[in-house]
């Protein structure tokens, strides 16, 4: 997923905040930029997330945004963002299966991954 976040996302001094969607099968349905934040932080609401994954039909969401920093280790408002889309995603059955953070390069982290999805 890491690799193809970074084709969407330029490089670029604001964070970018992706939902990509994913059918039954976990297969790309669409995908959608979030928010343009600015160079620290982005909003994100469930309501933006969500609502184009009702309308797909997804069945499971995987969260992607930049650091511009290319320092990948989750902020605490990373950490919260997740907590709560994957809250939301239980409410609507959409699973949150992944906040990848992309850094510089090739390097990223995965919630998933580092076991710290809810």
């Amino acid at each position: 997923m890491a690799a193809l976040a970074r084709q969407l996302l330029v490089d670029d001094a604001r964070e970018h905040f992706i939902a990509v969607y994913l059918d039954g099968r976990h297969q790309p349905i669409g995908l959608q930029t979030v928010s343009l934040g600015t160079a620290t932080q982005s909003l994100v609401h469930p309501r933006e997330v969500f609502q184009p994954a009702v309308l797909l039909g997804a069945a499971a969401v995987v969260l992607v945004h930049n650091h511009p920093t290319g320092d990948t280790r989750p902020s605490p408002e990373d950490r919260d963002v997740t907590q709560r889309l994957s809250k939301a995603g239980e409410v609507l059955g959409i699973q949150v299966l992944d906040h990848v953070i992309l850094g510089r390069g090739t390097t990223f982290h995965s919630f998933r991954d580092a076991g710290e999805m809810p």
